[in-house]
């Protein structure tokens, strides 16, 4: 894989569709700083074996899910790592809107098709050392497709060639795809949002996800109100701050 598509300079405005990338506008600010605490916690609860692929979901839709893994990408990748971010949302696709590119060819492409040119589906970014493969067309068998063969031969493949992969993928209560992929992954981290998701809705996507066997490293608490930055960044982010938590099977 030595060619990619062009990338394309990312800024405020042009990710007004997508999810805001924090950690590219405002690579100092202190919620861009909470994003790099995630990955750094998300190292250490792995340092007992290698993390190669991640996969961050929610309970349930709109909880920041995209948000998070997005920005997670970006520090992976400021850190020197050769990163990977896949949008397999084939529902809800939001990478490529966020970082620009192409959504003609992508993840779909690659397993619809009977020989397919990673090349043309994967695209560079204007963060170094990032990459994304964006969902492709919409497809009316989503499941199918994730559970196929293909998509394990595509991930093995990929972990050859990047050094962490970080997967987007649909919450677990409304479809099986968040089961079906999870159980392919070496990490899984779920997204709550603070005053947003409910505590039922959280226990049963924990339970989904332990029926597959899945291997869940933690939770992000987003959406917590900071009075530090609350506001500052105006009304998209609304005092955004994330923070990493450990599972407890007790709670």
């Amino acid at each position: 894989m030595a060619l990619f598509k062009k990338k394309k300079q990312l800024d405020s405005s042009s990710m007004k569709n997508g999810v805001g990338l924090i950690t590219v506008t405002k690579p100092t600010s202190s919620i861009a700083e909470q994003f790099r605490t995630i990955r750094t916690n998300v190292q250490f609860s792995s340092a007992d074996r290698q993390l190669k692929t991640l996969l961050f979901t929610s309970a349930d839709p709109s909880e920041g899910k995209s948000t998070i893994s997005s920005n997670v990408a970006v520090t992976w990748a400021d850190q020197g790592n050769k990163v990977l971010l896949i949008d397999s949302d084939l529902r809800r696709p939001t990478v490529a809107r966020s970082f620009r590119v192409s959504n003609s060819q992508g993840l779909t492409t690659i397993l619809t098709a009977k020989q397919a040119d990673l090349s043309e589906s994967i695209h560079e970014t204007e963060v170094p050392n990032l990459y994304v493969l964006p969902s492709g067309p919409v497809p009316p068998n989503p499941s199918e497709l994730l559970n196929s063969s293909k998509m394990d031969q595509l991930l093995k493949v990929l972990k050859e060639q990047f050094d962490i992969i970080i997967l987007d993928v649909p919450p677990v209560n409304t479809v099986t795809d968040a089961q079906i992929l999870a159980s392919k992954v070496d990490g899984v981290i779920l997204v709550v949002p603070q005053g947003i998701a409910l505590k039922g809705a959280v226990l049963r996507a924990r339970d989904l996800l332990k029926k597959v066997n899945a291997n869940l490293i933690g939770a992000v608490l987003n959406r917590v109100t900071d009075a530090a930055s609350g506001g500052y960044y105006g009304g998209y982010y609304g005092g955004y701050y994330g923070g990493y938590y450990g599972t407890d099977d007790k709670k």
